[in-house]
C-alpha cells in the first residue's frame, strides 16, 4: 500500500500540482491538503480517492496558480491616523515637531496601512469549471503513477507469499501424516496395556474396544486439515481476482491460525508439535506481509 507519485497541469486558467503519498493502513485514510480558497477541491478530490483507492493512509496535497491577475486591498486606519495626527498637532504647538504630515510618513508609519490580497480572508469559492476540470485531471495522472508503483510493489509480494503459502501446504500435508502415526502409536500403546492387565473375566472386550477407539479419536485432526485446505484455496481466489482483497487475506490468516491452535492442543507426538509451531511462525511472517496488501 506504500508509494508516492506526484503530478502537474498546466492550462489557461493555471497551473495545478498534486503530490500523493500513501503508507499502510487496515482502512482507507485520507488527508487532503487544498488552499481554502478552492472551496470544494477537498471534497472533489477525497471522492476520487474513494473510488480508486481502498485500503492505506493517504496524504493528498494540491496546489494551484490561478492566471487571474488579483488587485490587492489597502486598508487606511483612520482611528489610528486621527490620533497621531493629535500628537503631531501637540508637538508642534510645543515646538519640538514642524511642518505637516506627508503621504511618505503615512506610509512607513507601521500599522497605519494594511495590504491585502482580495480573497485571502473570505469564504470557499465555487470552483470555475475548467480549474475544477483542470484539479480532477492532475489527481487522476497522480492516482494512475501511485497505482502503477503498488502494483509493482504489489508484485514482489505476490510472489513471497506465495512462497510462504506453500510452505504452508508443505506444513500442514506433514501434520496429517504424523496425526495419523500419533493415532495409531496411541491406539497401540493401549491395546498393549489393556492387555497386560488383569481384567474382569465380565468386562465386554466390545466396550473396551469402543472406549479405544473414542479415547484415539480426541487426537483426530482431519476436520482441522480440511478446513485449513478449503482456506488455502479461498486464498488463491482471492489474491487471483480483480478486486482489493488485503483485508480478506487478514481475516484468512486469523482463520488458518484458529485451525493451528486447535491442532495444536489435540495432536500426538513431538514432531507434530514442532512442526505446528514451525507452521505458526510461518504464518505469522504472512501476516506481517498480508498487511502490505490493498
Amino acid at each position: 500500500m506504500t508509494g508516492f507519485a506526484a503530478a502537474a497541469k498546466e492550462a489557461a486558467e493555471g497551473r495545478v500540482q498534486v503530490t500523493l503519498r500513501a503508507v499502510n493502513h487496515r482502512f482507507l485514510d485520507l488527508l487532503v491538503k487544498a488552499p481554502s480558497t478552492l472551496g470544494d477541491a477537498e471534497s472533489r478530490v477525497r471522492a476520487r480517492l474513494q473510488q480508486r483507492l481502498a485500503r492505506g493512509r493517504v496524504e493528498a496535497s494540491i496546489g494551484v496558480e490561478t492566471t487571474a491577475e488579483t488587485v490587492p486591498d489597502v486598508t487606511l486606519n483612520e482611528a489610528l491616523l486621527d490620533r497621531i495626527a493629535a500628537a503631531l498637532e501637540a508637538a508642534r504647538v510645543r515646538g519640538v515637531v514642524s511642518g505637516a504630515l506627508t503621504a511618505s510618513d503615512v506610509v512607513r508609519i507601521p500599522h497605519l496601512l494594511e495590504i491585502r490580497q482580495r480573497g485571502a480572508e473570505r469564504a470557499p469559492m465555487t470552483l470555475a469549471p475548467d480549474l475544477a476540470a483542470l484539479i480532477e485531471a492532475t489527481v487522476d495522472d497522480a492516482i494512475d503513477a501511485l497505482i502503477k508503483m503498488r502494483e509493482t510493489e504489489g508484485g514482489f509480494l505476490e510472489t513471497d507469499l506465495t512462497a510462504r503459502l506453500a510452505t504452508l501446504r508443505a506444513h500442514v500435508d506433514d501434520l496429517e501424516r504424523l496425526s495419523h502415526e500419533g493415532q495409531r502409536t496411541v491406539q497401540a500403546r493401549l491395546n498393549e496395556r489393556l492387555a497386560g492387565l488383569s481384567l474382569d473375566a465380565q468386562a465386554d472386550p466390545v466396550l473396551l474396544a469402543q472406549e479405544v477407539v473414542r479415547f484415539v479419536a480426541r487426537s483426530d485432526v482431519d476436520e482441522e486439515i480440511v478446513r485449513l485446505r478449503g482456506h488455502f484455496d479461498h486464498w488463491r481466489l482471492l489474491a487471483g481476482g480483480p478486486e482489493p482483497c488485503g483485508r480478506k487475506l487478514d481475516f484468512l490468516v486469523q482463520e488458518i491460525n484458529r485451525e493451528l491452535n486447535t491442532i495444536g492442543a489435540k495432536i500426538e507426538g513431538g514432531r507434530a508439535t514442532e512442526t505446528v509451531i514451525a507452521a505458526k511462525a510461518e504464518l505469522e511472517r504472512v501476516r506481517e506481509q498480508v498487511q502490505n496488501v490493498e
